[in-house]
């Protein structure tokens, strides 16, 4: 089967509206921004130990988000590349308070395209 997504412009939409639950995306943020601290710490200590926490610490924070709040099966399975960057792209919208913004677009598109 064909996969729905051709382009991250088109996936990101769809991203966004399943993550509409608040304590889902803070995880989310959570879990990414601790990749970001253990890649810095793994670069800068040489400790590749940290660089192998770095998934753990990702999906871990993000699937238990899904399993238990947003109640929906992560992008990541279907999509890894877009679901991948798309993690990094919530988390710079939450840090620079354009997700509100983002996610009523988001849901605009995906209204307009199930019409």
């Amino acid at each position: 089967m064909p996969k729905k997504y051709q382009s991250f412009k088109a996936f990101y939409p769809y991203y966004l509206t399943e993550h509409q639950n608040f304590t889902c995306r803070m995880l989310h943020f959570v879990g990414t921004g601790l990749v970001l601290c253990l890649l810095l710490i793994g670069l800068f200590t040489l400790n590749w130990k940290f660089l192998v926490a770095m998934p753990f610490a990702g999906y871990g924070f993000a699937w238990l988000g899904h399993a238990f709040f947003e109640k929906n099966k992560p992008a990541t399975f279907t999509y890894p590349r877009y679901s991948l960057i798309a993690d990094f792209k919530l988390f710079f919208d939450i840090l620079t308070g354009q997700l509100p913004k983002k996610m009523a677009e988001a849901k605009r598109l995906i209204e307009q395209k199930n019409k």
